[in-house]
This record gives structure tokens, sequence and C-alpha cells, in this order.
């Protein structure tokens, strides 16, 4: 049987918060259960909004819950080359472009041309001339993955794709993949040389994580992973997306909602286990 490993991957910018701890008690206990492990990974690519002092803190909030990892904790800002390579395979591969567009922009010309609001962006590279226009004058550009290219490239096997997902403990269902929901997705951003969807799903390789467990806020991104892990013959873990905690208005608690830290529940005399009852898990 194949061991069991997870990982619990937190985002630096900001502290963490009760939704962080409910999201940790369910990688946790899902690892006791089985007799596996946990990794954990600081994923601080967005360089605008991720803070050492954040990723500290993390440290500091996880030992107080009395949560131990194993190994050693993987800064994915320290490992950007590896995420290049990963562009570039897919470059030479001949599946991606450079995007020049900004979010307003993509809005502007899909609203111009009379598509829905939040219609999934689809492009294409510019015209040569064009674009080398553009790169001579230093403009800022994003890595895109062609969605149609991936189609083409992966044949039959592209509308084959599929996902584990557990349902819950012992239910599994096999999900059939939908990568266009998402689109032409972002494999660089502009102020990166990586965006999620490649940090992600080449931690998850590299670390041999065969059991990805996160809040059901990310349960679209299995979608677009498994195409990924597909175009770069990585091996797909299992997904379980565990439900969110919800603050007193009915909205689900974020660090953009100024939502109460672990840090100022632990200054109010608040212990770990009432951390847990509270986050419900």
């Amino acid at each position: 049987m194949t061991a069991f490993v997870t990982r619990f991957a937190p985002s630096p910018t900001g502290y963490l918060h009760l939704g962080h701890a409910a999201s940790a008690f369910h990688v946790w206990d899902a690892a006791r259960r089985a007799g596996g492990r946990v990794l954990l990974r600081i994923e601080d690519i967005d360089p605008g909004r991720c803070k050492p002092e954040y990723t500290e803190a993390i440290f500091e909030d996880l030992a107080w819950l009395g949560f131990e990892w194993d190994g050693p904790v993987r800064i994915q800002s320290k490992h950007f080359q590896d995420y290049e390579r990963v562009v570039g395979h897919l470059t030479a591969l001949g599946l991606t472009y450079r995007c020049f567009l900004s979010r307003s922009d993509i809005a502007d010309e899909q609203a111009a041309a009379g598509v829905p609001p939040g219609t999934p962006f689809t492009g294409s590279a510019l015209p040569a001339d064009a674009e080398a226009e553009r790169l001579d004058r230093g403009d800022a550009f994003a890595w895109r993955l062609s969605l149609e290219k991936c189609r083409d490239y992966l044949g039959p096997a592209y509308d084959q794709l599929s996902f584990e997902l557990i349902t819950q403990p012992g239910e599994h269902q096999t999900i059939k993949a939908r990568p266009d929901i998402h689109g032409d997705i972002n494999l660089t951003r502009k102020d990166s040389p990586t965006a999620y969807h490649v940090a992600s799903t080449h931690d998850d390789a590299l670390q041999g994580i065969t059991h990805v467990i996160r809040g059901e806020d990310l349960k679209d991104a299995a979608h677009i992973h498994v195409l990924l892990q597909a175009l770069m013959d990585w091996p797909q873990p299992v997904y379980t997306h565990h439900p969110l905690v919800m603050g007193p208005d009915g909205k689900r608690l974020a660090k953009r909602f100024a939502s109460q830290s672990l840090a100022s529940l632990r200054e109010d005399g608040l212990s770990p286990d009432d951390v847990r009852r509270l986050a419900g898990v």
C-alpha cells in the first residue's frame, strides 16, 4: 500500500485565522488516521503580499496548536528556478503563449465582444511583429497555458482526464476533469516567475504528495491540476475538500475580511482545544 503523505500549504499574506486552523486540523487528523506524514510548505510566490513576519507567525501558530511536520519546510520563493523549468518545458512543447493583457483589459475586451462577465479567458499569441514590438518596449507579460494547444497535444486523453475525490472517509468518487472552467490559466505572473497552479502541482509531485486536503474554496483547482500533471507526466494525488468555517455574517473567514487571528485568540486566553471547538472540527 502506498504511504500516505499530505501537506499543509499556507500562503503568508497575513496572519492565520480560524479557517486556517480548521484546515490544519483536517490535514493532521487525516494523516493521523492513516498513519501518514504531513509536510509543511510555505507558498510565498506573491512578492507584493507575502511577508517574512507572516511566515514566522505561521510557525508559531502551528506550534501553539500542537502540530508537528515531517522533514524540512519547503519555501517556494527559494525555488523559482524549479518552476521556471516547468514553464520552459511546456513552452518547448508549444503549449504556451505570452499574454500582455491585464485583468481589466480582458474584462473590457470580453464586454466589448458581448461575452458574459466571468467567462473563462482563452486567447492566443500575438502576431510575431506585434509581439516583438511589445517586447522591445519592455511591456510586462505573463505566460499562459493554451487549452486549445493542450487538447491537440493530448488528443483523446484530454477528454479522459479525471481525478479521485474522497467524499468522506472510505468513500471515493471519480470526477471527470473540466479544465475549460479555468480557461487559459496563467503559468507565471507579471511580477513573479510562477503562478499558483504551477508551483502547487510541481511541489506535490516533487514531495510525493499522495493526498491533497484543502478547503472547498479550492475544489475547482483539481480540474486544471490534473491537466498539468498529465502534461508533465507527474503522479496524481487523491483529493479531499473540507467544509469552510463561516463567520457570523454567513461568509467564509478570510484574511481580507480582517478575521480574528490565531495570535489574538491566543492572547485572549483561548486554548488549542477551544480553537478546535470553534472551528467545528
